[in-house]
């Protein structure tokens, strides 16, 4: 394996881990709880506003696989620079006060910077020490999901006091920030043989990837156009199938999918698949749940800084576990790691199904989750490296993360139908969140039950 290890291990540590919460902040934070306040800036529907989030993880969900290629080889400095300016500029124009395309613009822009996290997993594994490099690509792991939780409350307040500009403009202030810091602290890549882009591979990816997210996300496509649904969920997974014969069969391929045959990495994306759905779907919930207005005749009417606050537990406790995982992994293996953090899924799953009266409980559910999320992804990677060539760290987490995102777009629909399906008036009833719940458990159980009969192999 080529490496060069840098002379300050620390400063690269700490940018790193930066970059990786902004991604996270700018990304999910200044996505879902700006939606209602966004509608209310711009004169447009809810459905537009929602639009500001959806644009940003479809544009990351194709840029995450071609930015993993781009990055494989010398030219990963210069990649990973080119991408923080389109960041900057995106988050410049979210800002300005131009039309709403504009902002789309903007946004779309600023998700692309989700592909930043797998460069940011080669970067390390190529210029830290193996324990150094195994610990911040667990904490970048976890930085990318439960990082979201500490921007909401912050993001919430900076909306409340000076608008929804104001708290764009902190994306703003934190890309630009990574940029200048990236100049500094980032090192040149190994020299190593580069390969083009497989501009085939690129194009259909682009096409069929965000048509399989977008209609996974449709819960009202789903509830009176399932006909439609299901010919664009068949078309874009045969788009799909499509792509991967093209993989096969390129010289350079986008993504090497022959790193998949391997039973170890074939596992891991399984259950990251599957394990996503359960994750995501309690998260909605929850946060949904908690800001419920007190007419509905459950929830506690909180608003969006008091909701952002509840997520903190998830967060925090997020981060201690992915701390923990790399000194676990050693002694417990791959396979009692993930059965340990989806046993935690699972006990948050039941904990909210069975006690939502008092808002404690939620918030003890949530910072449950937390845990559970924080160890599970912390995990995912060391499973998926432990049989990757380092040349391929950047393009075989690409595909993780893209299965992640369609994991979690699976959970937060499946969440939506079925609260639609206890929706009478306004708010769903509050049996359609027990209904949820008990899915939720019976998908983690399932979840479970994968781990312990796929092949996960011990580094």
């Amino acid at each position: 394996m080529s490496t060069q290890v840098v002379d300050k291990p620390r400063v690269l540590v700490g940018y790193l881990l930066f970059v990786g919460l902004t991604v996270a902040v700018v990304i999910g934070s200044l996505g879902a709880p700006l939606i209602t306040a966004v509608a209310q800036e711009y004169g447009v529907s809810l459905a537009a506003s929602q639009w500001t989030l959806t644009v940003a993880l479809l544009a990351g969900s194709v840029a995450t696989p071609v930015l993993g290629r781009l990055g494989s080889g010398p030219r990963r400095r210069a990649v990973f620079l080119a991408m923080l300016g389109v960041e900057v500029v995106g988050s410049l124009l979210t800002v300005l006060p131009l039309p709403f395309a504009f902002l789309l613009i903007g946004r779309a822009a600023q998700g692309s910077g989700l592909g930043l996290l797998v460069l940011m997993m080669a970067i390390a594994r190529d210029h830290l020490d193996e324990q150094r490099a195994a610990k911040t690509i667990a904490l970048l792991s976890v930085a990318s999901t439960a990082g979201i939780g500490i921007g909401y409350p912050l993001c919430g307040l900076i909306t409340d006091l000076g608008g929804v500009r104001a708290a764009y403009g902190l994306g703003l202030v934190a890309t630009t920030a990574a940029f200048v810091g990236a100049v500094v602290a980032l090192p040149h890549a190994p020299d190593r043989p580069s390969s083009r882009l497989d501009l085939r591979g690129t194009i259909l990816l682009a096409i069929a990837l965000p048509a399989l997210l977008v209609v996974i996300g449709q819960t009202g496509l789903w509830r009176h156009h399932t006909g439609v649904a299901l010919t664009v969920l068949v078309g874009s997974l045969v788009l799909l199938a499509g792509w991967t014969v093209l993989e096969v069969r390129t010289e350079s391929p986008l993504v090497d999918i022959k790193l998949l045959r391997h039973p170890a990495v074939a596992a891991a994306n399984l259950v990251m698949l599957v394990g996503g759905v359960g994750m995501y779907l309690l998260f909605s919930l929850i946060t949904r749940y908690v800001q419920t207005p007190f007419a509905a005749g459950y929830g506690f009417g909180l608003n969006t800084f008091q909701a952002g606050l509840v997520l903190v537990p998830f967060s925090i406790l997020g981060f201690v576990a992915g701390r923990l995982v790399p000194a676990w992994r050693s002694r417990l293996g791959p396979r009692l790691l993930l059965v340990a953090s989806t046993a935690a899924v699972l006990v948050a799953f039941v904990l909210f199904a069975v006690a939502r009266s008092q808002l404690v409980e939620p918030v003890v559910a949530i910072g449950i989750l937390g845990v559970g999320v924080g160890a599970f992804s912390a995990a995912m990677p060391g499973v998926i490296l432990a049989v990757t060539p380092a040349a391929e760290t950047a393009s075989a987490m690409s595909v993780n993360a893209v299965v992640r995102s369609v994991g979690f777009s699976t959970g937060s629909a499946l969440g939506g139908l079925i609260l639609a399906a206890h929706t009478t008036g306004v708010f769903p009833s509050e049996s359609g969140y027990g209904a949820a719940a008990w899915i939720g458990v019976a998908a983690t159980a399932a979840t479970l039950l994968v781990i312990a009969v796929l092949p996960l192999k011990h580094r």
